[in-house]
């Protein structure tokens, strides 16, 4: 018969180390029921990285494949609740903000990060294009005024950061990275990423930037090809190596070439856009590659334009 002796303080000690081996990510953001971002991108992109996602529901898109019909969001109390429960049991690392539905959601949000000094706070602005007028204009002042000033780090795609945060842009040129980093840090974001700026020869550029000077920059080639959930994978990878204890640039381009092959083994499942395999290291190697090209643009789409396959899981 085996002894079975009681846990002396070494082995209590070695328990709580091995119990303690992933960095944890408080992942504020919706259901999304086709899988190409939301909750369960947070969670796959988060583990696939090394980290341990812990999910915030916030609301439930009513989508497929092709396009964002409608949104559903959660009572704020319930995302209090919810947030709070898990924070108090397990040590945040970093707070992952992705669409979180209304302007009470965002002040929920906000009000803990503010309890959490000291946990970064990335944040995600996705095109809301699909959305009513009357709803986006809501939703972006409540963020531009209580979530922003909590950001560390926030990302969004060219065309959606410049809109909504250099509306009234008089120059000759069209505003680059440190422009669009410079009025966000005016409402007090320390860092920018921002992704898909057209270049020449069919590239496209994603910049780190500080108001002072771009810190780091990735390029990719560009193929036609309409994705979803792409941005949604970028900053669940982006939190969850920052999380693991990377520093913000080599976070950062760790984080894009992460996305990068998500992208490179994309797959369709619908009849609509592209989904990221944030899985792609799981497969076996795939025998036949193609190529897509889609010049449809969909509302809410996030516009990465990068190489991928049509491998069928």
């Amino acid at each position: 018969m085996t002894d079975h002796k009681p846990d002396t303080p070494d082995t209590e000690e070695a328990d709580a180390e091995e119990s303690a081996g992933l960095a944890c990510i408080l992942s504020f953001n919706a259901n999304d029921p086709s899988g190409a971002g939301g909750l369960t991108c947070d969670a796959t992109a988060m583990a696939s990285v090394g980290a341990h996602c812990l999910p915030v529901c916030t609301g439930a898109y009513v989508r497929d494949t092709s396009s964002i019909t409608d949104f559903f969001a959660m009572d704020d109390e319930a995302v209090h609740d919810q947030a709070r429960a898990v924070a108090e049991d397990v040590p945040v690392q970093v707070i992952k903000v992705g669409f979180v539905g209304t302007p009470e959601n965002l002040a929920i949000i906000a009000e803990l990060a503010d309890d959490y000094e000291g946990v970064p706070v990335v944040a995600y602005m996705p095109n809301l294009s699909w959305w009513e007028d009357d709803k986006i204009d809501a939703y972006l002042d409540a963020f531009r005024e209580l979530m922003l000033p909590q950001t560390s780090v926030l990302v969004g795609h060219h065309s959606t950061l410049r809109r909504w945060l250099l509306p009234d842009w008089s120059g000759e040129r069209n505003p680059g990275p440190r422009d669009i980093a410079k009025a966000a840090a005016e409402l007090g974001v320390p860092f920018t990423l921002v992704t898909g700026l057209p270049l020449p020869e069919q590239h496209i550029d994603n910049v780190l930037a500080s108001p002072e000077t771009v810190i780091s920059h990735e390029r990719f080639e560009r193929i036609e090809a309409i994705f979803a959930g792409a941005g949604d994978t970028l900053t669940a990878a982006l939190a969850a190596l920052l999380a693991t204890g990377m520093d913000l640039t080599e976070a950062t381009n760790e984080a894009l070439h992460y996305l990068d092959r998500c992208l490179d083994e994309g797959f369709r499942p619908g009849m609509g856009q592209v989904i990221p395999d944030r899985l792609f290291w799981a497969l076996p190697d795939a025998e036949d590659e193609g190529e897509t090209q889609d010049d449809e643009v969909h509302p809410g789409a996030d516009y990465f334009e990068v190489p991928f396959s049509e491998t069928k899981h």
